[in-house]
């Protein structure tokens, strides 16, 4: 069993590489700066475009081939017909065991027709695993942007949020949830890769914001079957 040897907590500090500056990668920015975390960020464009970011974070702008350098955990926050132009070898100079979490979703018309995922019903963060060559822990997928900056609230409240998070590294998935409920939100075990359908666009919890039992409730009621727009 692979042990991580990161810690989560009050005081600690994590290296976390975050690929993708749009709403989500952008407000994790801003959140984990705020908590003391070294983040560095990148995106497509090159890190002369995050200049802003970086003066109103102190984050470090970076290109993608490094955003993952020395990291203990990675965002990768792009839309999914980008994700198979990711640098190749990624992670080598990443912590060993990092935790990588893939926040992406599978749009149709947006991303194209992919096979794997619509004939031979993959679920979209193992074809994400696939495509970058290390497994990932599906979180933030259903949140909406700007509850990271707004609805975080501490421990208890009777009005906190959570998300659901699936993967198959369990030492990853206990420090993303470690550092989710950092961020101010539960969590709930959404089981497997195989299993994380039930937080894809289209079923109950895809942006639900409700706490555990909720969220609990929904996953379980979720259908593979693909509705709708999500179809393709």
């Amino acid at each position: 069993m692979r042990v991580h040897r990161f810690r989560i907590g009050e005081g600690s500090v994590m290296k976390i590489g975050i690929i993708g500056a749009g709403h989500i990668g952008g407000n994790l920015t801003r959140r984990l700066t705020a908590l003391g975390h070294d983040v560095s960020v990148a995106n497509s464009r090159g890190p002369q475009t995050l200049t802003a970011l970086a003066e109103e974070t102190g984050a470090t702008p970076v290109p993608v081939a490094e955003a993952a350098r020395g990291a203990e955990v990675v965002v990768v926050t792009v839309p999914l017909k980008a994700v198979p132009n990711l640098p190749k070898g990624l992670f080598d100079g990443a912590a060993e065991n990092v935790a990588v979490i893939d926040t992406g979703n599978y749009y149709p018309g947006r991303d194209g027709r992919i096979a794997a995922i619509l004939d031979d019903g993959l679920t979209e963060s193992r074809w994400t695993a696939q495509q970058i060559g290390h497994t990932v822990i599906k979180a933030f997928n259903g949140t909406y942007a700007q509850d990271i900056l707004d609805r975080h609230r501490p421990a208890g409240a009777p009005d906190r949020l959570a998300l659901p998070v699936a993967g198959d590294d369990e030492a990853a998935k206990r420090v993303v949830r470690a550092l989710i409920g950092d961020l101010g939100f539960d969590t709930v075990d959404a089981g497997s890769l195989d299993d994380s359908w039930r937080q894809q666009p289209g079923t109950p919890v895809y942006g639900m914001r409700e706490g555990v039992d909720a969220i609990t409730k929904g996953l379980a009621e979720a259908s593979p079957e693909r509705t709708g727009d999500f179809r393709g």
